[in-house]
């Protein structure tokens, strides 16, 4: 990504894997080569991600197994807080656990209350290879939590418990989107 461009303008828009794929539900792979290739994966996670008009997307939500996401969040301040982590840890989280209404671009259309912690800290590369700290509170404390679970193969929806767990499996089945045979938990019954 050049210094000063927008985010995702020079990217392609590639199609959003949907919950029961198995890419969604394996741990990603790190990132060893910081060259073009990766800075055209990151180009491409915001073109998708502003088409779908999320504000986070992870690697393995295009289909790509590398740990990598971008996010164009607001804070509950409405602070807006924009860039990429390569390689991310989530080494911190603290706080009080807030329930919130969470959403995944991999469940379209659907939330449920999902509990996280109201402050978040990841560390990671950017697509150059340097060092990056990323700080969240409130809702893109979220965020980060979110797409740190998606690149070790979790989605909110493996958060979620009882009724919960439930009503979500259920919106899941009745999804336009969603063409497999899935159980009440929304895993895909057949080995997803």
């Amino acid at each position: 990504m050049r210094d000063g461009s927008i985010p995702g303008v020079h990217g392609r828009v590639r199609p959003l894997t949907l919950l029961g794929d198995p890419v969604l539900h394996a741990p990603c792979e790190e990132v060893t080569d910081f060259g073009p290739e990766l800075a055209r994966l990151v180009e491409d996670l915001f073109a998708t991600m502003y088409a779908a008009q999320g504000v986070g997307l992870a690697a393995n939500q295009i289909g790509v197994p590398l740990r990598v996401f971008v996010y164009d969040c607001p804070d509950d301040d409405d602070v807006r807080h924009l860039g990429h982590v390569v390689n991310p840890r989530l080494v911190e989280t603290d706080g009080v656990v807030v329930r919130g209404p969470e959403g995944c671009l991999s469940l379209p259309g659907l939330e449920a209350g999902t509990e996280r912690h109201d402050h978040a800290v990841v560390e990671g590369r950017t697509a150059a290879g340097d060092p990056v700290t990323v700080h969240g509170t409130g809702f893109f404390a979220r965020c980060l939590q979110h797409e740190c679970d998606h690149l070790e193969g979790r989605v909110y929806a493996d958060r979620l418990t009882g009724r919960r767990r439930r009503r979500l499996g259920r919106q899941v089945r009745r999804a336009s989107w969603n063409g497999r045979d899935r159980g009440a938990d929304g895993a895909s019954k057949a080995g997803g």
